[in-house]
């Protein structure tokens, strides 16, 4: 994966997507930490540039692009996008 410079970051706005949850998980130990999961989801037609390590503000969140971003295609068109987003706090 590559290493990000993200004091060198740009911001892209995108709209006409959803984000909703997915799944969680609570870690115990030296910190309690709790895994957030959520579903990125574009509507019909609408592709954005998101790749593996990226990171998503998203409901005032900051979010890290989880895996890789599935690019649905129905009879050779592009679809829509799918993408899993994780935040992690603790």
């Amino acid at each position: 994966m590559t290493v990000r410079d993200w004091t060198r970051a740009t911001r892209t706005t995108v709209r006409r997507v959803s984000v909703q949850p997915d799944m969680s998980t609570e870690g115990t130990g030296d910190r309690p930490v709790v895994v957030t999961g959520w579903r990125l989801a574009t509507r019909r037609g609408v592709d954005v540039d998101l790749k593996p390590g990226d990171r998503v503000v998203a409901l005032g969140r900051l979010l890290d692009v989880d895996g890789d971003v599935a690019r649905w295609t129905v009879a050779g068109r592009h679809h829509h996008t799918e993408a899993r987003l994780k935040g992690v706090d603790g």
